[in-house]
């Protein structure tokens, strides 16, 4: 038993009496021309005084004034004008959708989800065409694995590549994982897809995220690649070698691309079962293995399957040497915050093409900074 001090003993007393963190993920959305949402947002105010309100929407009002009018730039009083004869009579509290984030007791005001996207999406315009926009906001992807997984998420996020994102880790935050994971140290010892999942809510409260807190397994696979639609494209980032290689089964069953990205080298990997539904797993690269074996083996227990999966031979010379050390000097294989934002920037890029039917191929490749930039 750890003695306490006085100052020991003070910060437990408030421990006990201080709220439990929940693993809440999704915003609560409040229109206020509706009368029960009025009457429910009044009732959240009043018993939660210490919430902060963020309003601009009068502010997102004048930007979306701005984008509908490119050939002129508007005035002060034009501004004023158009934003008057947008809302007309309406009050200002009405215009648009208040968002309650409860992890963080803070309330947005937004503008409506179209005009949300509009205006999210203005600054894609023309690198994105507008019908691709709109076929974008119909697809749905799937991650496991929220190291790599992570950045990938919040760059499809930002870039608004889908209108669905689920999401597979059960694993929590450690203070180690913070040399690649973008989130806070309150965050520590909170649920990795959790932290994935508030994320996504801040940057687009209108995003469907869907959670998977025990992460991938055989029990929810199913429900992961098909439950309220089937996937578009799934993105594998995960350490486990069974479920590699399952998921990977039911991937090429449901003619569903997979897309992989190693966090070495600027190596991305893709395998379009949705075209070739033969081609062979990793393009014929596992190994004769039983899968049943496969569960909770040790780092350096995995790396004889992993090597010929992820053709470790063509690794960095520095991968290289750490994985002959794991075990020895240190427990697990490195990632580097730059390698796994590239690797977000790699992914998401990926999927923009394959989702909009430009990239049609196959294959291992690599952007490989070492090699180009000399």
């Amino acid at each position: 038993m750890h003695y306490l001090d006085k100052a020991g003993i003070m910060i437990q007393e408030h421990l006990m009496r201080q709220q439990v963190e929940s693993n809440e993920y999704k915003p609560v959305f409040y229109d206020l021309k509706n009368a029960k949402d009025q009457q429910a947002f009044d009732t959240l105010l009043k018993a939660n005084p210490h919430i902060r309100i963020n309003d601009s929407i009068y502010s997102q009002l004048r930007e979306l004034m701005k984008i509908r009018n490119p050939t002129k730039r508007l005035t002060p009083e034009e501004s004023e004008e158009k934003v008057s004869a947008y809302i007309g009579e309406t009050p200002l509290s009405h215009i648009g959708i208040w968002v309650y984030y409860p992890w963080s007791d803070r309330v947005v005001h937004l503008v409506d989800e179209e005009e949300f996207i509009e205006l999210r999406t203005s600054r894609n315009q023309y690198k994105l065409m507008p019908e691709e926009i709109k076929i974008l906001r119909k697809k749905k992807y799937g991650i496991v694995g929220l190291s790599v997984g992570q950045s990938i998420a919040l760059t499809i996020v930002m870039e608004r590549l889908c209108g669905e994102i689920r999401l597979a880790d059960f694993d929590t935050l450690e203070l180690t994982n913070m040399n690649r994971l973008r989130c806070g140290v309150h965050c520590l010892q909170l649920p990795k897809v959790i932290i994935a999942a508030r994320e996504i809510a801040e940057l687009d409260p209108f995003i469907k995220v869907k959670i998977f807190e025990d992460g991938l397994t055989e029990g929810n696979m199913e429900e992961f690649f098909t439950g309220d639609g089937l996937l578009d494209i799934f993105i594998e980032e995960c350490d486990g070698v069974d479920i590699k290689i399952l998921s990977r089964i039911m991937a090429k069953k449901l003619k569903i691309p997979v897309v992989m990205e190693m966090n070495d080298r600027g190596m991305i990997d893709i395998e379009r079962f949705d075209l070739e539904p033969e081609r062979p797993l990793l393009h014929g690269m596992v190994p004769e293995v039983d899968i049943a074996t496969l569960k909770g083996l040790t780092d350096a227990e995995k790396l004889p399957i992993f090597s010929p999966m992820l053709e470790l031979e063509n690794a960095s010379s520095r991968m290289k040497y750490s994985l002959g050390e794991i075990g020895k000097t240190i427990t697990t294989w490195p990632q580097l915050a730059s390698s796994v934002v590239l690797g977000g920037a790699l992914v998401a890029d990926t999927c923009r093409r394959i989702a909009l039917n430009q990239l049609k191929s196959s294959g291992r490749y690599y952007i490989d900074f070492e090699q180009l930039i000399v």
